[in-house]
Order: structure tokens, then C-alpha cells, then sequence
């Protein structure tokens, strides 16, 4: 999952960063003779506080009267935004709890800088007049997620929940654009997603909600690094996490905004985007031990049934500002 690979473009021509360089090398690119950055470059989804923060300017408003310039990289999930950051082709972004469990086993170069409990906005969708009525329904069925991200710990926590195994169903990797039309024409028989695609399903593909994620488990979205770029440039990363908590805090009060913003951006209605800011969390916070402990249910949970190929600790890949 870590390896070489080249640029490449999106369905929609534009291109997306995926992995190519060493990390001190793309670091180095970025730097003056005195080792100052010169560039941060933010890996972001259309959704969330750092989407928000991309549509504010606010890192650039605090970083151009440094010198320093502010890149934009979107992903379409949080999986290859790790592959990316393992190289130092991404400094920071945030994803859901799955990815950063698959990198670390994975031996990436990645760190933890901040974490996001999600209280709302993703589960479990079937269609509307689906037979399945129960967790203990999702037997022998097909059901669609992306490898690797918040909804592949969904699924596994909700079979947890009936007794079922993994075994027990057919899972179908799928990206969220790929997973929508599977879901409306019959293909897979669930999805497994977050908003606002979970508020698309539910909304405009006559999905019916089987499970939402907090009554199944704790979830939490979390704020990730370049390990060495945590290590070298710290106080940036500090300040960049300072900049992403208090957009957090803007959202919160202005979820209004917040959705006209995304519809306007993202092409999804109004409507749909209401929903999805309506019951979002955006407070950004540290990476307390509740959410470590959290965490490592996930990635205990993961190794036990085969998904990655180690036990990890994710405590030691927790950054703490040496400075703070």
C-alpha cells in the first residue's frame, strides 16, 4: 500500500498527489538553505473542518505573512491521502479512525496531531423496502465500504454487535463516488458511509438508516502529520492545528453557512448539505486517552481478524508539542 507509485488523474481529469518521492526530498524542495518551510501542503475531502478551513483562507491568512504558502490536495478518502503523507507529499489532513490504523501497520510515516469525536453523519444504509430490518439481516449480504476508512470500523463494529463475523458477509470495496450508483441500481445490498453521502443515500436513493455509528461504537476523526515534518517543524504543525481548532469552533455556530458553502462547492444540494452540517461535530481537539484508547480498539480489533498483518500501538505515534 506504501510503495512507489506515479501522478496520475482523477475521473475528472484534474490531478490528484499520490506517492512518487522520499519524504526528505519532498521536503527538501520546500525549504530554503536555512531549513525553513517555504510550502505546507494540506490533503483535504470535500467535507469537514479542513474543507471549511480551505474555504475561509484562514491558513493563508495566518501563514503568507510568514512566507510560507499553503497547497491544497483533495482525496476522494482518507487511504490514499496516508500513502501520500507517508512520503511527505502531504503534511497534514484528516481522515477517519480506519486509515491511520492501516498506515501504521503498514510502517508509514505518519503521526497523530489532533482528534475529532463523531457524534452523527454515517452508518449503514439499505434500500427503503430492503427485507434486511436487523444488524443479524446483513448475513450473506453484500455490502459496499471503502477499504481502509471510518466505514470499514462501522462494519465491523455493527457484525460485532449481532454476533456475525466478517465471514459472515461479502464485502464490496468501493470509493464513495463508485459506491453510490452500486447502492441505487441494487449491486450491493448496504453501504457503509459518512456524510454527505450517507445524507445522499438517505435522501435522494431512497435509503433507509440500519445502523447509525453511535449506537454501535465510539467514532472519532482525527487530524494526521508527516512524521518527520512533526518533528522538524512543530510549531507550524502547532499553529496549523491552533488555525483548524478555531475554524472548528466558527462552524459550529454557522452551520448555515457551513452548508451553503459545501453545496455551492461540492454541487450537492442544499438540502442534502443542511442535513449533513445540521449534525455535524466540528470540535477539533488533542488526541486525549479516552480517544486513544478508542483507537486501539480499532486497530486490536483489525489484527485479530486478519486486516492488518500486526498489532500496532497507536500511543506511539501520538504527537505531543515538545514545546507545549
Amino acid at each position: 500500500m506504501f510503495g512507489r507509485c506515479e501522478r496520475r488523474p482523477d475521473s475528472r481529469g484534474s490531478h490528484k498527489l499520490s506517492v512518487g518521492t522520499a519524504a526528505a526530498a519532498a521536503f527538501a524542495s520546500r525549504a530554503n538553505a536555512q531549513g525553513a518551510v517555504k510550502e505546507i501542503r494540506i490533503g483535504y475531502q470535500k467535507t469537514g473542518v479542513l474543507f471549511i478551513t480551505r474555504q475561509q483562507a484562514s491558513l493563508e491568512k495566518h501563514f503568507n505573512p510568514q512566507g510560507i504558502d499553503v497547497k491544497w490536495v483533495e482525496f476522494s478518502s482518507g487511504p490514499p491521502m496516508m500513502e501520500a503523507m507517508n512520503v511527505g507529499s502531504v503534511d497534514f489532513g484528516s481522515v477517519g479512525d480506519s486509515p491511520p490504523v492501516f498506515a501504521q501497520a503498514a510502517g508509514a510515516a505518519i503521526v497523530y496531531a489532533a482528534g475529532q469525536p463523531i457524534t452523527n453523519g454515517q452508518g449503514i444504509l439499505v434500500p427503503k423496502d430492503s427485507p434486511i430490518r436487523s444488524i443479524a439481516d446483513l448475513k450473506g449480504k453484500r455490502i459496499g465500504f471503502t477499504k481502509g476508512s471510518s466505514a470499514h470500523n462501522v462494519v465491523v463494529q455493527t457484525l460485532e454487535k449481532a454476533g456475525l463475523t466478517y465471514a459472515d458477509i461479502t464485502p464490496v470495496y468501493l470509493t464513495p463516488p463508485d459506491a453510490g450508483p452500486a447502492f441505487a441500481n441494487g449491486s450491493i445490498e448496504a453501504w457503509a458511509i459518512w456524510d454527505p453521502y450517507f445524507a445522499i443515500g438517505e435522501t435522494k436513493q431512497s435509503g433507509r438508516i440500519l445502523i447509525n455509528a453511535r449506537e454501535v461504537t465510539k467514532t472519532n476523526s482525527f487530524y494526521i502529520a508527516n512524521r518527520e515534518f512533526a518533528k522538524t517543524h512543530g510549531a507550524i504543525l502547532q499553529q496549523i492545528v491552533d488555525v483548524t481548532t478555531a475554524t472548528g469552533k466558527w462552524a459550529e455556530q454557522h452551520r448555515g453557512e457551513v452548508a451553503k458553502w459545501l453545496a455551492a462547492v461540492t454541487g450537492v444540494p442544499l438540502d442534502i448539505q443542511t442535513v449533513a452540517a445540521d449534525r455535524a461535530n466540528f470540535v477539533v481537539g488533542p488526541v486525549t486517552d479516552d480517544i486513544v484508547t478508542t483507537q486501539q480498539g480499532v486497530a486490536d480489533r483489525f489484527y485479530k481478524l486478519g486486516l492488518i498483518p500486526k498489532p500496532i500501538v497507536v500511543r506511539d505515534i501520538v504527537w505531543r508539542n515538545p514545546a507545549a
